[in-house]
């Protein structure tokens, strides 16, 4: 992969990419983070990329323009937390802890503070939630782990290994608790037929609320961001 700056007023990042499967030039923008990928056939000249992604270039701006701008969680502003919006501010202690609504920082570095904060609430949360659907299932899990994932919310493998992205907890509580529903649901049916979706209506019966919300609104999670 290389990376080609498109000159305007903002340049555009486009990572070219090659693949042995492609038959075409394929542009395309990930909702998610707003990334930019060219994927060339692996034997076209990078050149014939470049005149094809300057054709382009008046669809690609209209569809990066379109994007949500990423919501940077820092000292002064706010943190979705939950489904809430928690303020962040400043403290004079050594902890990072949420007190009375309020996020509050030590002195030093923000960003990495905030990150371990959320990704230890999402680890307690989707514990909780994954424990207690497997104990409703009567299906135990073998583990759980937890990463920053941009094409699913979770998923689930044969040995029993759980996997989720932190970043829900960032969504209202009721989201996440069906992601757990759903990928404890695939401990017994490692499929999406109608045996699996009664599993998941047993374990989360409002589900389809949960999974309009994620298709509405999931996306913005991904441009959240955390600065100093």
């Amino acid at each position: 992969m290389s990376l080609h700056m498109l000159k305007g007023n903002p340049p555009i990042a486009v990572t070219l990419r090659r693949s042995a499967r492609a038959r075409r030039l394929t542009l395309r923008v990930g909702q998610a983070d707003g990334r930019v990928t060219l994927t060339l056939p692996h034997r076209l000249p990078e050149r014939e990329a470049l005149a094809f992604l300057v054709s382009r270039e008046g669809w690609l701006r209209a569809r990066v323009g379109e994007l949500a701008p990423e919501h940077l969680v820092r000292p002064g502003g706010v943190l979705p937390l939950e489904g809430q919006e928690v303020p962040v501010r400043r403290g004079e202690g050594h902890r990072t802890m949420l007190r009375e609504g309020v996020l509050w920082l030590p002195p030093g570095p923000a960003a990495p503070r905030i990150a371990a904060f959320v990704k230890l609430r999402a680890r307690d949360r989707l514990a909780a939630a994954a424990d207690r659907h497997a104990a409703a299932l009567g299906r135990p899990y073998r583990r759980l782990t937890l990463r920053d994932t941009r094409s699913r919310w979770g998923s689930c493998t044969i040995a029993g290994d759980l996997m989720f992205n932190w970043r829900l907890v960032m969504a209202p509580p009721e989201v996440l608790d069906y992601v757990a529903a759903h990928e404890v649901a695939h401990l017994a049916e490692m499929n999406h037929g109608p045996a699996f979706w009664a599993l998941v209506a047993r374990l989360f019966p409002d589900h389809a609320q949960a999974r309009a919300w994620l298709k509405a609104e999931g996306a913005a999670l991904h441009r959240i961001r955390f600065g100093d």
